[in-house]
C-alpha cells in the first residue's frame, strides 16, 4: 500500500488551531475513532505525536478524484450522524465542544472584515450580510450546540476533503476539525464550501429534516474567511460569492 505522510509541528500558543487542539485530534481520531467511524476514511499505519509535533502515515488516495456528488456526501453523512448520534462523547470525551475558542474566532472575524468588505466582488448584500457577523460570531458558533441532536462531526466537510474512487466509494480526508456537535454543522459547510445554490434544495433533501438557518450565520463566518484567502476576481472568489449569497438570502438579509 502506497502511504502518504503527513507531519504537523505544533501550532503557535494561543493560535486558534492551538486552542482548538486540531493536531492532536486528527490523531487521537485515527488511533481511537476511524477503526470504527463507520465511512471510508484512509487506512492509517501510524499516529503520533511527540514534543516536536504529529505524525500521520496514512493510505494514499492520491489516485482518486478530488472531491464527490453532494447529494451521496449528504447521504453518508447522514449515515455517521445517525450512527453517534448521543454516544459519541461518551466514548471520546477529547471531541472539540461547541463554542471552543468561540471568542478568538469572533475576534478574528471582527479584525478581518474592515479590509474584507472592500473586495471588489461582494455586492451590497453580501456586505450587509458580512456587517451582521460583526460582534456577533462567538455567539453563533455556539449555535453548533443546539440547531439538532449532537453527534460525530467532520467539522470540514468541503470538496477538498473528499475523494472519490473509480467505483464510487467517497473518503472522508483531514480530520483535523473532528468535533461534537449537531449533524446539521457538516451539512452547512458542505453546502456553503462546495455546493451551488441550485443544488441546495436537493441536497438538503437527501440528509434529511435539518435547521441548516440556525448554523449558517457561523459557516458564513467561515466562508468569508475562505472567500479572503482567494485571488481578487478569481473564479473561486465569484463562486465563494455565489454561496454567500445563498446564504444572505435564507437569512433574510
Amino acid at each position: 500500500m502506497k502511504v502518504f505522510v503527513k507531519r504537523r509541528e505544533w501550532a503557535a500558543a494561543g493560535s486558534i488551531p492551538d486552542a482548538l487542539g486540531m493536531f492532536s485530534s486528527e490523531v487521537r481520531f485515527y488511533q481511537e475513532v476511524a477503526p470504527v467511524v463507520g465511512v471510508r476514511v484512509p487506512v492509517c499505519v501510524g499516529a503520533t505525536e511527540d514534543e516536536t509535533g504529529t505524525l500521520l502515515q496514512l493510505e494514499d488516495l492520491s489516485s482518486w478524484t478530488t472531491g464527490a456528488s453532494p447529494s451521496a456526501v449528504a447521504a453518508e453523512l447522514r449515515r455517521l450522524h445517525e450512527r453517534w448520534q448521543g454516544v459519541g462523547l461518551e466514548r471520546w470525551p477529547w471531541l472539540r465542544l461547541p463554542g471552543t475558542a468561540a471568542d478568538l474566532i469572533g475576534s478574528l472575524y471582527d479584525r478581518v472584515w474592515p479590509a474584507l468588505q472592500e473586495r471588489p466582488e461582494l455586492n451590497d448584500q453580501l456586505r450587509a450580510l458580512g456587517a451582521s457577523l460583526v460582534g456577533r460570531v462567538e455567539e453563533a458558533e455556539y449555535a453548533e450546540g443546539t440547531a439538532g441532536p449532537l453527534t460525530l462531526c467532520h467539522g470540514d466537510t468541503s470538496s477538498n476533503n473528499l475523494a472519490t474512487s473509480p467505483t464510487g466509494e467517497i473518503a472522508f480526508l483531514d480530520w483535523e476539525d473532528v468535533r461534537w456537535a449537531a449533524g446539521v454543522t457538516d451539512l452547512a459547510w458542505l453546502l456553503v464550501s462546495s455546493v451551488q445554490p441550485e443544488s441546495w434544495p436537493e441536497v438538503i433533501s437527501v440528509y434529511g429534516d435539518a435547521k441548516v438557518e440556525a448554523v449558517l450565520p457561523s459557516v458564513a463566518a467561515q466562508g468569508f474567511f475562505a472567500f479572503s484567502d482567494t485571488a481578487e476576481g478569481s473564479p473561486e472568489a465569484v463562486v465563494w460569492t455565489q454561496r454567500l449569497g445563498e446564504v444572505a438570502r435564507r437569512l433574510d438579509v
